[in-house]
């Protein structure tokens, strides 16, 4: 009989013991084993904490708001799901949103730090309708209602995790029209800046004469009419294809006033064809307004404003025809243009007129450009009334918005300069607060 070797016969008994030691041992594993599962076993989700519902600020009414604190627990497996009611009793049959456990955190939402503080210790979330009561179980997409103002309602907050629930208490808020949004209050300090800016330019104007920058084009005006009056041919004066609510067409039409009041001076005759019958009898007042400051009321003519057509290359050949007919020494194209400006422009340098163009549609420009002896670029169209006229009012309008324009591209700089130095030194959130006010909310 051979003897066994003492290493086999333990490793024998460590993987293979006998029966009796599989008994003793079964205790002792599940012993064991409970203090493992204990710790293994997941922790109980915590209802949302200090949840707030409140009126949304600086609205018309028709949005509350909902609020409570980041846990240590909250993650993307984490999720929040809000429901809304009418009555306090319920039924909370529809959710309004969802959100996971790392989202709406205020740092996150368009808010500015007056307003709301930057803070990453809140959930923040803003609900402007609830599912409507005749939504009908099975919809793919329950009907939606708008929060009323001034009608309360009832909201719970529920945390899961795709296996446990926790529910927050019902919780309420009344939707309120506020009569001031501070979320814009910057708005409002940069349009009191900005008035403040004008009115004290315009006061300095009126005291003494304010420098502007010269516009070769404007120079040329009075060489313009000038050589009408001297040819005895007409001056052509264009306001454009817009409406009168178009800004440009606005600007053409107070230019209009003093070309008017220079050909009146000068004793030439002017010929305005429309194109909007609106734009025409606006004109026919500002014409008869600039005859009479020129003290030639008895020059004026009615037929000064004549409407043509609203077609586009209906009025474009109209016109070309009556410059062939009548050449013209100066023609004027103010205002906004389309496809017909070249059209009018190549028949206006055929006649052998000064041509002064000005236009703030950047794609007729080149073409402006390139037939007209002059050309007023975008806000040179809105400068030309104040540098003809010189009236302290528009000089000191313009000076003003040039004034605030220059504030602005200082406040630009400024910007990028905060946002640079946080990026680099690791305070982003300040340089983001501080690029708040140059915002819109």
């Amino acid at each position: 009989m051979s003897k066994r070797d003492p290493s086999t016969a333990l490793l024998g008994f460590l993987f293979t013991p006998p029966p009796w030691t599989r008994v003793a041992l079964l205790p002792l594993l599940l012993l064991c084993a409970l203090p493992l599962q204990a710790a293994t076993a997941a922790a109980p989700l915590i209802p949302p904490q200090d949840l707030h519902a409140s009126d949304w600020p600086g609205d018309t009414g028709h949005a509350v708001y909902l609020s409570w604190k980041v846990v240590p627990s909250d993650s993307d497996a984490i999720e929040y799901v809000i429901y809304a009611a009418d009555d306090p009793a319920g039924p909370f049959p529809e959710e309004v949103i969802r959100i996971q456990g790392n989202e709406r955190h205020l740092p996150a939402g368009k808010f500015p730090f007056w307003a709301w503080p930057k803070r990453r210790d809140a959930h923040v979330v803003r609900i402007e309708t609830i599912p409507a009561r005749e939504s009908r179980e099975g919809e793919e997409a329950p009907r939606k209602a708008p929060l009323e103002s001034g009608k309360p309602y009832y909201f719970k907050v529920v945390v899961t995790d795709g296996v446990q629930r926790s529910e927050s208490p019902v919780v309420s808020a009344i939707p309120q029209g506020n009569l001031f949004n501070w979320n814009r209050l910057n708005n409002l300090i940069y349009t009191v800046l900005f008035s403040v800016l004008i009115l004290w330019f315009i006061a300095r104007a009126r005291r003494r004469d304010l420098y502007l920058r010269r516009i070769p084009g404007l120079d040329a005006v009075d060489e313009a009419i000038g050589r009408a009056t001297e040819m005895g041919r007409p001056v052509y004066y264009l306001t454009g294809r817009n409406s009168i609510s178009s800004i440009s067409t606005i600007a053409a039409t107070v230019l209009l006033g003093e070309i008017a009041r220079k050909v009146a001076t000068y004793g030439a005759s002017i010929r305005v064809p429309h194109t909007d019958p609106l734009v025409m009898a606006v004109c026919q007042e500002v014409v008869k307004q600039a005859y009479t400051e020129a003290g030639r009321p008895d020059a004026y003519q009615e037929d000064i404003n004549f409407f043509v057509t609203d077609d586009q290359f209906g009025y474009a050949a109209a016109v070309d025809g009556l410059m062939v007919r009548e050449a013209p020494a100066a023609c004027f194209y103010m205002g906004f243009y389309y496809a017909e400006a070249l059209l009018l422009t190549e028949t206006g340098a055929s006649t052998g007129a000064i041509q002064i163009a000005g236009t703030d549609a950047e794609h007729q420009l080149p073409f402006f450009v390139s037939s007209c002896d002059y050309t007023l670029i975008g806000e040179e169209l809105y400068a030309a009334s104040a540098y003809l006229s010189r009236d302290p009012v528009l000089v000191g309008t313009l000076r003003g918005q040039d004034a605030g324009k220059a504030l602005l591209v200082l406040m630009l700089m400024l910007g990028v300069l905060l946002v640079t130095l946080g990026t680099l030194f690791g305070f982003e959130e300040v340089a983001t607060a501080a690029l708040d006010p140059f915002k819109v909310f």
